[in-house]
């Protein structure tokens, strides 16, 4: 296997980030706020996060590049044989949080971890993906995000995208409301692939991707005439976001385990949201579509293909 190049790896997520922050700040009109920051132990970051722009309301994008003397019992307990050793982890993330309830919120990640243990070969793994969180759904927004979430795995082996699709609907699951987050997307995690130089090709494909996924929809919903419904239906379901959030995701337990700094980890949270006792929505309406089409676990490109 060949040998892992952690400084490779640091050098495409820092242009990754920048190429994602030009791109999102054109389509906005708006720029950035950056944060540098710095963790006691070893490590920091740099944080990105534009606020109240006209199509974005808010948006964060996250480099972190942390280390240290032992890996934190959240990323250990499922790898217990790695406890104790040294550690660097690093990685892109984003969420972003649209104006218009018409265009999605999404979220992706990249990131690589790597330990090491004198006399040991080292261990390391990539992971990451994408997944998008409609409010109101689209079929042919939906077609295309499954499209393109394929097309990025593909030329590293056509079982990958199957695979990564249904851990993205396991993941990305609120059991407590008994439904998915969105409409899925691509997560993995622990890829080593066919070796180093094929996992971090797989993993440039999927940040590379990403803006090919995201953007066609961005452009094709943010003018959509809304008004109060819809507007207080988007905070509804962003409250679902915060919950999954604060309450499975991986990626915040281990930012809050290892000494990350707070304000990058909570950028991920919504600048509004909203929760209302017993809402339904009313039969027949969009938001009850949302529920009945759209937040299921589908085979979105096959079935789709058919009803077309």
């Amino acid at each position: 296997m060949d040998k892992p190049s952690p400084e490779a790896v640091k050098s495409y997520l820092l242009d990754l980030q920048d190429r994602i922050c030009e791109a999102i700040s054109a389509e906005d009109a708006a720029r950035f706020r950056e944060d540098t920051w710095s963790r006691e132990e070893g490590g920091g970051g740099r944080t990105r996060v534009l606020l109240e722009g006209v199509t974005f309301e808010q948006a964060g994008i996250n480099f972190s590049h942390v280390y240290g003397s032992a890996l934190p019992d959240t990323a250990s307990a499922r790898r217990p044989e790695l406890a104790g050793r040294r550690y660097q982890a690093m990685g892109v993330s984003l969420v972003i949080h649209p104006r218009n309830p018409f265009v999605p919120i999404s979220h992706a990640n990249v990131r690589f971890f790597l330990a090491e243990k004198p006399g040991e070969a080292p261990v390391w793994w990539f992971g990451g993906g994408f997944d998008l969180t409609p409010c109101y759904g689209y079929d042919e927004d939906v077609l295309h995000w499954h499209q393109t979430a394929k097309v990025v795995c593909d030329p590293y082996g056509e079982r990958l995208y199957p695979r990564f699709k249904a851990w993205c609907d396991e993941y990305f699951y609120l059991p407590h409301r008994n439904e998915p987050r969105g409409v899925g997307g691509l997560f993995f995690d622990d890829f080593t692939g066919a070796g180093f130089e094929h996992a971090f090709g797989f993993m440039r494909s999927v940040g590379n991707g990403f803006l090919q996924a995201y953007l066609p929809i961005v452009r094709r919903r943010k003018s959509t005439d809304y008004g109060e419904r819809e507007r207080r239906f988007q905070l509804y379901r962003r409250g679902r976001y915060v919950e999954f959030n604060l309450l499975f995701d991986r990626g915040t337990r281990f930012g809050i385990h290892s000494g990350g700094r707070t304000e990058s980890i909570l950028m991920s949270l919504p600048p509004l949201a909203r929760w209302e006792y017993g809402w339904q929505p009313q039969p027949g309406s969009r938001e009850a579509e949302l529920y009945a089409r759209y937040l299921q676990r589908r085979d979105w490109l096959a079935e789709l293909a058919v009803e077309r």
